[in-house]
This record gives C-alpha cells, structure tokens and sequence, in this order.
C-alpha cells in the first residue's frame, strides 16, 4: 500500500520542489553578471548568515567542540562540492541537461541507502526509481544539445554523486546535531571555501554589480539556500532517505513547465511523457507492502 501523507508535508514538499525548479533558470541567468564558484560562495554564506541568526536563540544546542566533524563533512559534500560544481557546470552545459545529469542523485541515493543505512531496495523501488529518471530526461529531451561538454557531464555526474553521499551522510548523523545550526554552519563553512576557491581562480572584478544580480544573490540566500535545504535536511531526517530523494525527480519538471510559460519555451509531447514517468515513479518508490513498514514519508513536519 502507499502510505497517505499529511497536507502540511505535501505543503512542504510542494514549497522545495517550485524553489528548486525555480532556482536552475534563476541561477542560469546570475552567471550571466559574476564567476561561478564566486557566485555560489557569496550566495551560501549569505543563505548561512541568515540561518546562523534564526538559529542564535538555540546557540547552546551548536556543541561545536564535540560535532565540528560532522559539520566539516557535511559542508564539504552538500555545499562545497555539490554547489561548486553544479555552478561551474551550469557554465559548460545548458540547464535542461545539467539538470538530467544532477537528478542522477534519487538512484545513487536509493544505492547509498540501501548499502550504508540497510534500507530496503525492493524491485518496485527500484524500477520506479528508473522511470524517474527516465522522466527527467523525458521532460529536458528537446532541450538538450546535439553536442555536449565532456567536462560539462563529468561535472553533473559528479555534483549528483557529491550530493547522493551528503544526504546519506546526513541521515546516519541526523540525531548528533540541530537541524538549523546544521544547515547555517554547512552552509557558512562550505560558502567560505568556495569563496577562497573562487578568489584563487577568479576575478572578483568580473562580477558586475547590477541589481538584478543583486536579486539572484538575494533570492538563493532567502530561498534556494537557507529555506529550501532546511526544509530537504527535514524531510530527509523524517523519513526513508531514498523516498525522499525520489522527489526531486519533480523539480526539472518544474524548470520546464516554468521556462515555457516564462521564456516561451515550447512544451512537447516530451513533458507529458515525462510527467506520467515521474508521477509513476513517485508512486512505485513510495509504495510500501505492509501497512506498518517503516521509512515512509512522514506524516507531518511537527
């Protein structure tokens, strides 16, 4: 059976699928006034800033002395690497196929999972888990290139596996520290180093201070950094880490739908496909057979 989900999570679900759909052109149009890394650094330690003062009231849940580890690994994968990477390769490769390449991460999850945390890999997931992402390339089909950037794919391929392996990282340690401060040292210590990075191999003079740069910068730190990964980091530690994941198949079927109606895009037979691959996707990886099974989506943020 698949397990009835409670409207505030639907809500929220709904709320970090349109924020990410919504973040991949965003972003695509920001590197068009700054460097890459530079440009993801600043956005992350502002996005980190904002959660570090939402979270300074709880200061004394932080235990930095004792859990610095965790938050060095979980920077190093979900921020550093998987922020960087996706940025520099936005700059090699359209946004329809570097999105395909990074929706990799729900099957290298389910893999991850099923390998370090012993969650079930039943033949439904992972069938569902296949259509999605065959929805994904489905819904960016007549968007992507006749010819592509080697580097390009190796740097999608390689911010899905940086990402994969902070999710399931951050499932294993998820009891050992607080959600938010989580979220704003991540993002404080991983936006610092892609910082550093960026100085050494970009020119802070190339960034071309323009109020719609300014806008981008200001929507990644409210929404695309801060608000979104705290809403992922808590569906992640609610439920079972690969169901979760198996979301995000929606989110390039939201940049698609977006940029048709936004930047007259046309939409093709291929999005439709893409929908009911995804939507039976969705179903396959969230369907449980026995009522009581663990690790389903949770019931309810609170």
């Amino acid at each position: 059976m698949t397990r009835r989900i409670a409207w505030p999570v639907i809500l929220y679900i709904a709320i970090l699928v349109f924020t990410w759909g919504v973040s991949w052109p965003v972003y695509k149009f920001g590197l068009g006034y700054a460097p890459p890394i530079l440009y993801a650094g600043i956005r992350t330690v502002l996005g980190g800033l904002l959660m570090a003062v939402i979270a300074f009231p709880r200061r004394n849940r932080l235990r930095w002395r004792t859990r610095w580890p965790i938050y060095i690994i979980s920077s190093f994968f979900n921020v550093f690497l998987f922020f960087g990477l996706q940025a520099a390769g936005l700059v090699y490769l359209p946004s329809g196929m570097f999105s395909v390449l990074v929706y990799l991460e729900p099957v290298l999850v389910a893999l991850l999972a099923w390998r370090w945390l012993g969650e079930t890999l039943t033949p439904a997931k992972a069938v569902g888990l296949i259509l999605g992402f065959l929805g994904v390339i489905a819904c960016s089909f007549n968007r992507l290139p006749g010819t592509t950037s080697g580097l390009g794919i190796a740097l999608g391929l390689a911010a899905a596996t940086s990402w994969a392996i902070g999710t399931v990282y951050l499932k294993r340690v998820q009891a050992q520290v607080d959600l938010i401060w989580m979220v704003a040292i991540q993002c404080l210590i991983g936006g610092m180093a892609m910082i550093g990075t960026g100085s050494l191999v970009e020119r802070w003079s190339d960034i071309h201070w323009t109020w719609p740069f300014l806008a981008t910068v200001a929507f990644g730190m409210c929404f695309g950094v801060s608000t979104s990964w705290l809403i992922w980091f808590r569906l992640v530690q609610m439920g079972e880490v690969s169901r979760v994941a198996a979301l995000t198949f929606l989110v390039p079927l939201i940049a698609v739908i977006l940029s048709a109606l936004f930047l007259h895009e046309a939409i093709t037979v291929w999005l439709f496909a893409g929908l009911v691959l995804i939507a039976a996707s969705i179903y396959l990886v969230n369907h449980a057979p026995h009522a009581h099974r663990a690790g389903t989506l949770p019931r309810t943020l609170g």
